[in-house]
Parts: structure tokens; sequence; C-alpha cells
């Protein structure tokens, strides 16, 4: 273990214990199990439950991931058996979604080694659609991103579903019109048992902990589960270690035969360094996995380019089915703390030099602190020839901004921003802003049975959106600023389902969808002037899909286009996201997905999509869509064995480092090998022993995959690389 994380190591104060304490103090609830017919309703879809036919051996049991019986839109469904197996026990729900069709991600310091830099679907970035966890929408205000690393570990998640579409009308959040990645977290089981678990691998890292299941504690049957974690790693990357504790916890109480009450709590505790890219000459000159170094007297020392995080997330829900009836309730609240480090200019191109000293080191040093509180409602109720189904999200989120200039060598504020200001705080502000923003979003729709095999979903779903913000500094500005501005829409969505066999269904979908502005439209003299010139997003989605289903094969398919009007595109410029108006993007695409039993425990699994993504402006490629994708996986699956080999090819992409400037990426594929055995170690108290190994990247394929955005001195492109071959070897035990 290198000196960089044994830093990290030392600044880590949080035990796991508090951690548990903090969990179980925040409660939440879980979403619930889906019907296995095909009557089951479009939201139970997200399970796998849903998608499920019957047999013991079926090919449901064994696909990497897979389409729904009873979806409305394209979805891949990816269970527990893949992330377990196929993803590093450090990974997070991007490193799981990646497979699925239409899906790439970019991961420069290894899997769940920082904050992905890249999650695309269909070319929607992050920001530009949803991610829930137990059905609750989470995201930073600001720009409806997400921080992959800092909230659930692949431990905790059940099952990860993409979603390639807006959904119905009682499709919740602020990003549907992209889709939805939907992660749910893990369910207590039936029996008592202890599964610790230690994983080792590259880059010396190493992964402890825990699930504990309680099983049936109580005569009202209660029941429990908690995961307890750290890990710790160097990282690919060069002086870009992290270290990670957090924990999970969820108690499901029966109140009756027909009503729950769930409660789940997670706590979270980040430290890591940041890498901002290389230039192409930086990777000639130090290697692939540049990053940052170990030199006090240089803007990329480790120790000046960190991050410490610490969320969490909780929330308490009630489940009731009676009479027709059905109710839905979760109360929730999650907040973000974050303190991020960073050198003035990492990559070099700025000299050093600061008020006090012509040799010192510039930096800055910022915080981004969340808390956000709400509660969604659902109900249905059976009428007529269907079901009416109505609810509301509320959502309240308070955000904290400031970022200050820095001698790191001195570790004083620097005032160089506004040298003449009454204080030092003053005159090292970049931005100090407070800022809230409130969802409100009701809707309306009803199922109508037309037939036994047939139904239509029509429905409608009002949005409210409120940004406020009071900046006494703010950004980009420097000036002061107290500003309101209210966004609304009306969006109708429409969707049928149709199954010709038991084996067979197919869907068609014509959906609206929105996304309010940015609040980097308000980063102006005159917002009024700002946010009337750039106009809210908005789609109009049409798809049409398929999926077939039998014990041994698993096939689906679908086709879309997607006009999407007023596009906000951004690049990076100095490691500060900037927007631009970029007019429109026509996306139109085919995606398939399917797996095949072969028999004596072998299977072979296969997805691709052609995707096409044109922006009307100048009929130039959109940024960051890969014209095709694909998959291929072979396992195999008997009993105490299990196996994989997959390949993901992600097709060419541009990336987009200025307005003028168009970087094309050349297609790459990345091999992935697993292999895991479970025994019986003949041991008291122990039921089962396994042991997994998992060589990622088996090719060495490191070659450049992704733009990280451009030098704040003279806009000289950075890059992330493919990390190298890489392993990580598991060892778990299921006791009791």
């Amino acid at each position: 273990m290198t000196r960089h994380t044994l830093a990290l190591l030392g600044r880590s104060r949080t035990t796991l214990a508090l951690c548990l304490a903090a969990a179980i103090a925040s409660p939440a609830w879980a979403g619930d199990n889906a019907a296995t017919d095909t009557s089951a309703t479009p939201q139970q879809a997200k399970s796998l439950d849903a998608v499920q036919v019957t047999g013991t051996d079926t090919v449901t049991n064994v696909a990497l991931s897979q389409g729904s019986m009873v979806a409305t839109q394209p979805q891949s469904i990816i269970g527990r058996t893949y992330i377990q197996e196929n993803v590093p026990p450090t990974g997070d729900y991007t490193d799981i979604a990646s497979i699925a069709p239409s899906v790439y991600t970019v991961t420069p310091n290894g899997s769940g080694l920082m904050e992905a830099a890249v999650v695309s679907i269909r070319g929607f970035q992050d920001g530009q659609y949803n991610v829930t966890f137990d059905g609750i929408p989470w995201m930073d205000s600001n720009d409806f991103t997400h921080h992959s690393t800092s909230y659930f570990t692949n431990q905790q998640t059940n099952s990860v579903t993409v979603d390639r579409g807006p959904g119905t009308a009682g499709t919740l959040g602020n990003a549907t019109f992209g889709g939805t990645i939907s992660v749910d977290s893990l369910n207590p089981q039936k029996q008592f048992g202890i599964n610790p678990y230690i994983s080792y691998g590259s880059w010396d890292t190493a992964v402890e902990g825990a699930t504990i299941n309680t099983g049936a504690f109580t005569n009202s049957g209660t029941s429990a589960v908690i995961n307890l974690q750290n890990s710790s790693s160097d990282g690919y990357l060069t002086y870009s270690g992290q270290r990670r504790q957090t924990v999970f916890a969820k108690v499901v109480q029966p109140l009756s035969d027909n009503t729950t009450l769930t409660f789940v709590g997670m706590a979270n505790y980040l430290n890591q360094y940041i890498p901002p890219g290389a230039t192409k000459a930086q990777i000639a000159q130090h290697g692939v996995n540049y990053a940052l170094n170990d030199d006090p007297t240089s803007q990329s020392y480790y120790a000046y380019n960190k991050d410490e995080i610490n969320t969490n997330f909780g929330y308490i829900g009630l489940h009731s089915e009676f009479d027709g009836w059905t109710i839905d309730n979760k109360a929730y609240t999650y907040g973000y703390n974050h303190f991020g480090f960073n050198g003035e200019d990492p990559n070099g191109e700025t000299p050093n030099g600061t008020f006090y000293g012509a040799d010192n080191v510039p930096g800055q040093h910022m915080r981004n602190t969340n808390r956000s509180w709400g509660d969604i409602f659902r109900v249905g109720k059976e009428l007529g020839p269907g079901e009416l189904r109505a609810g509301v999200w509320y959502d309240h989120q308070d955000d904290i901004r400031w970022l200050y200039e820095f001698d790191d060598t001195l570790n004083q504020l620097n005032p160089v921003v506004n040298p003449g200001a009454p204080t030092l705080q003053d005159a090292a502000a970049d931005r100090r802003m407070n800022d809230t923003l409130i969802t409100i979003q009701p809707f309306l729709e009803y199922q109508w049975n037309i037939t036994d095999n047939a139904y239509v979903i029509g429905g409608v779903k009002y949005n409210n959106f409120e940004r406020d913000l009071d900046a006494s500094v703010n950004q980009k500005t420097g000036t002061p600023l107290t500003y309101s501005k209210k966004w609304e829409a009306t969006l109708p969505s429409t969707s049928f389902h149709y199954a010709f066999t038991s084996n067979w269904t197919a869907y068609a979908q014509w959906a609206k969808g929105y996304l309010a502005p940015n609040l980097n439209l308000l980063y102006v003299p005159n917002p009024a002037v700002s946010d009337s010139a750039v106009a809210p997003e908005k789609t109009t989605n049409i798809q049409l899909g398929t999926t077939w289903t039998t014990d041994r094969l698993t096939l689906s398919g679908d086709v879309y286009k997607i006009d999407f009007n007023n596009f906000v595109q951004s690049h990076k410029v100095g490691g500060i996201t900037e927007f631009y108006n970029g007019g429109g993007v026509h996306y139109k695409g085919l995606e398939l997905e399917g797996t095949y039993m072969l028999g004596a425990g072998f299977s072979i699994y296969a997805n691709g999509s052609l995707n096409r993504a044109i922006q009307t402006s100048d009929n130039q490629w959109n940024a960051n869509t890969p014209h095709k994708t694909a998959a291929m996986g072979f396992t195999y699956s008997d009993g105490a064995i299990y196996a994989s080999l997959v390949d993901k090819f992600v097709g060419k992409t541009y990336y987009t480092a200025n307005a003028e400037d168009d970087t094309p990426i050349g297609g790459y594929a990345i091999t992935n090998f697993a292999a895991s055995y479970k025994f019986d170690p003949h041991m008291a108290n122990v039921k089962d022993f396994k042991i997994g190994v998992q060589l990622n990247n088996l090719f060495n394929n490191t070659h450049i995959n992704a733009l990280a955005g451009t030098t704040g001195a003279d806009g000289t492109p950075l890059y992330w690389t493919i990390p190298a071959r890489n392993f990580n070897f598991t060892i778990s035990a299921d006791l009791f």
C-alpha cells in the first residue's frame, strides 16, 4: 500500500460502527415484489420476478440482463447473480448498468474507484436521465447529475433496471425524458445467516464486509438485513487512491396480511484523490495511467487534489392492498456533504504563484452540501375495466455551494479574486451561494384492460419546478444575486401492451419528456435575460418493442425515435462545466438483447444497438453517442460452479472539446472473465464456502476512450484511458 493511500487511511476516523448507528437512525422503506404473471403493472416490471417463467432451471435465472414481459418501454433487468459474479467488489450501479444495450460507461481509475466519468444511455448523459433508489429519485439539484461512488455499493444492490424511455405518467423524476436507472436494494431473507466476505485485487485493492440477515425474529414476522463494508485501493491512475466505508440496513415490519412497514437507512464515508485527466503529451511521457504526482511543489500533487465526502439516505414506507385499493407512501431524506480540493491547473499550463509568493502553489477549496426532504404518495383503485392510479411527488432540496482560491503551500486563503475586499474571505471567494429546488409532480393515469391479453395506459403528469438562488458571490459573475424562477409543463403519455401468447408480448409507447434548465442559467448578471434566451429541453418519444421468453430462450428488441428540442449541451474548460444551446437532436435506433440456454449449464448472451443522434442545427453527430454498442457473453452455471466470459464493444464516439473542435475516439472492446466455486468445508456453523476470481480487461486494452475536458490555460484536450488488465480475488462464507 503506497504512501498516498496510507494518508487517506490516517485521515479517516469514521468507523463502521458509527456508520451503522447513522444508518439505523435514518428511516426508510423498500419497494415491493412484483407479480409473476403477465397481468403485472408496468411499475412491477422493474422487479426480476415480473419476467420469470415457471421452472427452476430457466433462462431468466442465468441471463446477464433481460427484457420484461410486462414492460411498456425498452427495459433491461440485471439481477443479483450478474452483480455478484461479474462486477468487481468495488463497483457501483454504473458498472452494473454498462452491460445493457445502448449503455456505455467510462471508469478511468477502475470500477467504483472514482466517480464514473461518462455514463451514457443512447447518447443521453448523466443529468439527462433519472437514477432512483428503491423508486426514489435522487440527484444534485443544480444539474441533476449523480455521484456514483457516494451512496450504495453493489453488495447492497439486489438488481438494477435500465429503462430506456420516459415511462408512463406515474414515472416520477426531474429527468425522465432520458430514461431511468433503477437501483433496488437488498431484501431481508427468511432465515438467519451471516455472510462475511473479503476481496483483494490489483492496485492494492482490498474490500472487507459482511451481510447479516436476522430472519423473522418477532411473532409478527419482523426481519432485517444489514451490510457493513470497508474498502481501500491505490487505484489504477497514479496517486489516485480511495478509501470508503459504508453501511446499509433494512427492516421490514408486517402490520397485517396486506400491509407492510419498511425502514431503510444508509451511510457512506468516502476519501479519494481526484485525477483531472491527462494530455496526450503527458500520456506519451509518463504512461497511460498518469494522473497525479507526489511533488509538493506541483499543482498536481495528490494531497492538493482530493475529495472528502459523507452521505446518508433514509426513508420509511407503507404499502397496503385491500378491497381493490393499493396505497403506497414513501417519506425520505438524503444528504450529500462534499469538501473538495484541487490544484489551480494540475496539468501544468498555469505557473505557480500566489498573493504570498511567486513559487507558492495555487489551488482551490470548495464545499457542496445538500439536503433533500420529500414524499411519494401513490394510490390505485380497481375501477371499471381497469385501474385508476394517481399520486404526487414532492421534493425540497437546499444547497450550500462555495469555492475559494487557496495557497496550498501555506494552507491559506489566496486573496486574488477581489484584492480590495474588506475581508480575506471576500477577497478569495469565487462563489458563495445558497439555492433551493422545489419539485411538485402530481399525476393521473388509467390502465384500461381491453381484453385479457391487451391493455392501454394513458395519463398525464404535471411538472412544477422552482429554483431560488441567494448568492453573496454568484458563480462566474462574482457579484451578489437574489433570484427566483419557476417552470412548468404538462406531460401526456400513452402506452399499449399486448400478449400474443403467455411467452410473447409487445408494446408501443408515445410520451412527452421535459427537463427544466440547469442552475447555471442563473450564473449571469441578469438572469431575466438568460433564462428567456435558453429554452427548456423537451422530447417526443415513440418506441415499439417486443419480448419473447421461454424456459430456454429470452429475446427482446425495440426501435425508437426521439425528437429532442432546445438541447442544452456542455463542455468543460479548466474543470468547469459550461453550457450552451445546441438547437436539437434527432435520435433513432434499434436495440436487441437475448440469452439462449445451450444445455449442460452453458448459456450464450448477446445484445447490440445501432444508435443515431444528429444535431438539427448543423447535422453533426451528437457528442458522447456511440454509433453502435454490442456485448457477447458465455456463461456456465451448474450448482457449485459459475464461470463467464463477457465482451462489451463500444463504437466510435465524438467528444466535443470546444465549439469548433470535435475529437473522434475509435471503437474499443473490453473482455472480462469471472469464475467462482462454492463448496461445503464440513465445518460447524458454516453452510458453504465460496471462492471467486475476476479478470478484467483480459487483452489489456489501454487506449484512450473518453475526453476528460480541457486545460484552463490553453484549452488543451484532456483524456481518459481504459484501465489495464486487473484482477479481484474474493472469499466469502455463509454462516449458520
